[in-house]
């Protein structure tokens, strides 16, 4: 199987599903990051918008070598994310090379203009990448399926339909998280407090000592049929 998780800036996907990937790497299963952007406009004083870009990228594939994932990005430009055709393509034809099973993005409702274009980016992507009227670099049709994750600009109706027990994952996941310069430096959020404070509220949840959640899409956790999930008649 092979997961991909996509993110609008370096650091989101490690926020939100980190502790999954790595799970998932551990077991066999590929596992490939994608950041749209580099979130390269939260940069420090001292330091440029471009230096920064860079900077972040390679704090990216740090994380990754710790979580035993695949990691890519992408040159699009922090908070200039838009919903067009160009994106859309580029994303479908990536699906399409990568051959995911299963993509996890942000949810649908966020504060971040960047985060909630992801999941629309993603499901025109998926249209585009299942159907084969759609010729995309000679690549053959590909579906993949979509969950969300959690990410604390990303909250509003988030409401986790999965919780997946991450406990021995965890401490990796702390690890692949203080790569970055933002989540142990930032003076307007703490990151790294939020997040294993987050990992263990679900874990609470979950009866494990930490978890990490996904959200089906909108309507997507509806079971229709002849009986009960899981009690058949």
């Amino acid at each position: 199987m092979h997961l991909v998780a996509l993110g609008a800036h370096c650091g989101d996907v490690e926020f939100q599903a980190g502790a999954i990937a790595h799970k998932y790497a551990k077991a066999g299963h590929e596992v490939t990051f994608v950041h749209l952007t580099a979130g390269e406009k939260g940069n420090p004083p001292d330091i440029s918008v471009e230096a920064y870009r860079d900077h972040k990228i390679q704090e990216s594939e740090k994380a990754a070598a710790i979580l035993g994932v695949k990691t890519m990005t992408l040159d699009y430009k922090d908070a200039e994310l838009t919903l067009n055709d160009e994106v859309i393509t580029r994303v479908a034809t990536l699906m399409r090379q990568l051959k995911p099973d299963i993509v996890i993005t942000h949810w649908e409702n966020s504060i971040h203009p960047d985060h909630a274009l992801c999941p629309k980016i993603l499901q025109a992507a998926q249209l585009k990448a299942a159907i084969p009227g759609f010729e995309l670099d000679g690549s053959d049709a590909q579906f993949y399926r979509i969950f969300h994750s959690e990410n604390w600009e990303d909250m509003e109706g988030y409401v986790p339909d999965i919780f997946v027990d991450v406990s021995e994952e965890f401490d990796v996941y702390l690890e692949a998280l203080s790569q970055y310069w933002f989540v142990m430096n930032s003076t307007s959020f703490r990151y790294y407090d939020y997040y294993k404070a987050l990992g263990t509220m679900r874990g609470c949840v979950n009866r494990t000592k930490y978890a990490q959640t996904l959200k089906y899409p909108t309507g997507l956790n509806v079971r229709k049929g002849q009986y009960i999930p899981g009690f058949e008649l």
